[in-house]
């Protein structure tokens, strides 16, 4: 066989004493590789001491970390959130005051919209889903979903709301977002004003301040299932398909029983009425 090999007997019988020793801290590795495997290989160094140490062992953490380095055990690094790293881009962008301050008992149609981003994985990839809602009527008046985090994202759905207004003016009604990335740039508070719209932003840190679309999110998670969607094509249609179900056949208790576009119409009907007698 060392023959065959090509290797000296002196040498395999070397390495055939040596295969037989433990190597330097092996016990110690095993006691490393059981938390790491419990962790799922998610735990570094400093999370494997703290569970040692919780279990009566203390080792230091430079030996933690050269073990796993010996026997390579790598830790698991969670991907970044692409949202996240947009908005670290830069500081340049503006923010404004909290006009709305969750005055969301609206009652006219048109005058006071929420929108904001939220992220919608399936099969393996992730798409994005923007969306504004008419805060008096609970409408979904326009949604843009798209593979990408790019400023079209935002731009395509300001897009679909002028177009949606069935002749309605924008003129000095108010949007409020969050301070994301997307609502800061100087090229969306320019498209804004060009519609005449008045922008207003969440406190930082508040998501409540933003609570209309924080609902209708949880709403889509939780009624849409998203995760079976093979293709974006089908996520988009299955997207479609609930949006329309949500304004046009989704009652709701709080909106007199009635879906949002019968809510609206109800809401134009009171105020044609009061303006008519006043």
């Amino acid at each position: 066989m060392c023959e065959v090999a090509r290797v000296s007997r002196s040498g395999y019988y070397q390495w055939l004493r040596k295969s037989k020793v433990k190597p330097k801290d092996y016990d110690d590795y095993l006691l490393i590789k059981e938390v790491f495997d419990q962790g799922k290989r998610r735990y570094g160094w400093r999370t494997i001491q703290m569970k040692l140490h919780a279990s009566g062992i203390r080792m230091n953490h430079k030996k933690i970390s050269r073990i796993m380095n010996t026997y390579n055990l790598v830790t698991k690094i969670r991907k970044r959130n692409p949202y996240k790293e947009i908005m670290k881009k830069t500081r340049e962008h503006r923010t404004f005051n909290n006009i709305l301050a969750r005055q969301f008992n609206q009652q006219q149609p048109n005058k006071v919209f929420c929108t904001d981003i939220t992220y919608v994985p399936f099969s393996g990839n992730m798409a994005y889903l923007s969306a504004v809602k008419d805060i008096a009527s609970r409408e979904i008046v326009a949604w843009n979903l798209s593979r990408h985090l790019q400023m079209d994202l935002v731009f395509d759905t300001l897009k679909n709301l002028e177009a949606n207004q069935n002749g309605s003016s924008l003129e000095n009604a108010l949007i409020h977002s969050d301070r994301g990335f997307h609502y800061t740039s100087p090229d969306f508070i320019s498209r804004v004003k060009k519609l005449n719209l008045i922008q207003s932003m969440s406190r930082k840190g508040n998501c409540v301040d933003n609570a209309p679309m924080e609902s209708f999110f949880g709403h889509f998670k939780d009624e849409v299932d998203y995760r079976s969607c093979i293709t974006f094509e089908e996520l988009k249609g299955l997207t479609a398909e609930y949006i329309n179900h949500y304004n046009n056949g989704r009652r709701q208790w709080d909106l007199k029983k009635m879906t949002p576009v019968e809510y609206r119409k109800h809401l134009l009907n009171e105020n044609s009425r009061e303006n008519s007698v006043h």
